[in-house]
């Protein structure tokens, strides 16, 4: 590991980010799949055992955290047996929960997945898609407002779940830019226009598809894309993750940037997004060049690709292929 990467990756502590979006909660149930259904042509699993971690932009958190790095964490749940169950793994992780609100009327998002053999068999999701009450928005901001002096940077996580509307990305925008906060995105298509001045967005390859109103299948497909978000968003860079072909990085002042994705195997690639715009951001505070963030975060998105169920990558993990590719 050279030097100055490993002055910027022992920084990743010192990094400050808040991260507002949809919060989920994320049950996993796990199991054995010996027979089909006498009742339907299905697979009957016979369960073993049943985990729940923080979903949505609480994983963005959760993937904060484990780079050695503080969170915090605004969004909203409900006063239910999901959000007290967000609550207790945010105070594990010792996350900031000050801009976290309960609503009576809207339930916490839950998406229960069954896996068999390491697979997926399905998925079914219990959630509240409606914008957010007026007083909730309200509360919501004032809250966001007396947090910002006290971090570095903010991630939007739009999960498309009612808790990011156009008028939250207009302020949000407007006062990342009069504090000089870096403000990053994770986007969803349809709400495109909103992030509009953000400073970095990273769709994957068929969200930046979605976007930009055209299939990517060709290298020239990806520029052509690459260069209609950066002019249409009027962002500073643009990056778009490819899955099993990597990452590609737009910039308005220099040419696109490819870094080959790292995984060896992928077992599920659940969360890796919030991995990947987790890493990126911690990484650019830490003082990383916007290559190098983006080369940790491949890094980082390597790694979570390779286990089975929302996963982190740890700052150790990442410090451990560093310097594996250094001592080959």
């Amino acid at each position: 590991m050279s030097l100055a990467w490993q002055s910027r990756l022992d920084r990743f502590k010192k990094a400050r980010v808040l991260v507002v979006g949809d919060i989920m909660h994320d049950v996993f149930i796990w199991g054995h799949v010996k027979r089909i259904s006498p009742e339907a042509p299905v697979p009957v699993v016979e369960v073993a055992r049943e985990t729940s971690l923080l979903g949505g932009s609480a994983n963005v958190v959760n993937n904060i955290v484990a780079l050695g790095a503080k969170a915090a964490l605004a969004g909203v749940i409900g006063r239910d047996p999901a959000g007290d169950a967000v609550l207790r793994a945010l105070d594990a992780v010792k996350a900031d929960r000050t801009c976290v609100h309960r609503s009576p009327r809207r339930p916490t998002p839950v998406k229960t997945r069954i896996i068999a053999h390491n697979q997926q068999v399905v998925r079914f999701d219990r959630e509240d898609k409606r914008p957010l009450s007026p007083d909730t928005f309200q509360a919501m901001w004032r809250s966001i407002n007396r947090l910002l002096p006290r971090i570095d940077a903010v991630i939007v996580s739009d999960y498309a779940k009612g808790m990011i509307s156009e008028e939250l990305m207009l302020r949000l925008i407007k006062l990342c830019a009069d504090k000089k906060k870096l403000l990053a995105v994770d986007p969803k298509p349809e709400h495109g226009d909103w992030y509009r001045g953000v400073n970095i967005i990273t769709p994957n390859n068929k969200e930046a598809s979605e976007m930009a109103g055209f299939e990517i299948e060709t290298e020239d497909d990806l520029k052509k894309a690459g260069k209609e978000l950066l002019d249409r968003l009027q962002c500073a860079a643009v990056l778009i993750t490819r899955g099993e072909k990597g990452m590609s990085l737009f910039t308005p002042e220099t040419a696109p940037v490819s870094i080959p994705a790292h995984a060896r195997e992928v077992y599920d690639v659940t969360g890796a997004g919030d991995t990947v715009v987790a890493t990126l951001t911690v990484a650019l505070v830490a003082g990383m060049s916007l290559v190098d963030a983006v080369k940790a975060a491949n890094i980082a998105a390597g790694i979570v690709v390779g286990k089975i169920g929302t996963s982190i990558a740890t700052l150790d993990e990442i410090k451990a292929v560093v310097n594996n590719r250094k001592n080959k």
